[in-house]
């Protein structure tokens, strides 16, 4: 599984603006085949920040992705709207989703 963190500082002026910029985005990427991950969360920190978690079966679904034109639209009007270049960790990892984490569990009632 290609596992990929993308960190987004947005421009002050349309951070409130942000997750709905990126909806049919995200729609359109939860829609390919070979998507196994596609998550927003905002910083607690840094309102201006998010973080973008995706995941992808294979890198051939990675390159699909890449090509697609929801892709394509969303670079080009998001260089309007991001603050900096944004960051990004890019890497294969054994699985294909979310696993439980082994030191945590709720509790027996």
């Amino acid at each position: 599984m290609i596992f990929i963190v993308v960190k987004f500082t947005v421009r002050p002026d349309r951070s409130e603006d942000w997750l709905g910029l990126v909806d049919d985005f995200t729609r359109a990427t939860r829609q390919e085949p070979g998507n196994v991950i596609f998550e927003w969360s905002r910083s607690v920190d840094s309102p201006d920040q998010f973080v973008l978690i995706e995941a992808f079966e294979s890198s051939e679904a990675g390159e699909v992705h890449v090509n697609s034109d929801h892709f394509q639209t969303a670079m080009a009007w998001m260089r309007d709207v991001v603050a900096e270049t944004p960051q990004i960790v890019n890497t294969e990892v054994p699985g294909n989703g979310w696993a439980q984490m082994a030191e945590l569990a709720p509790r027996e009632q």
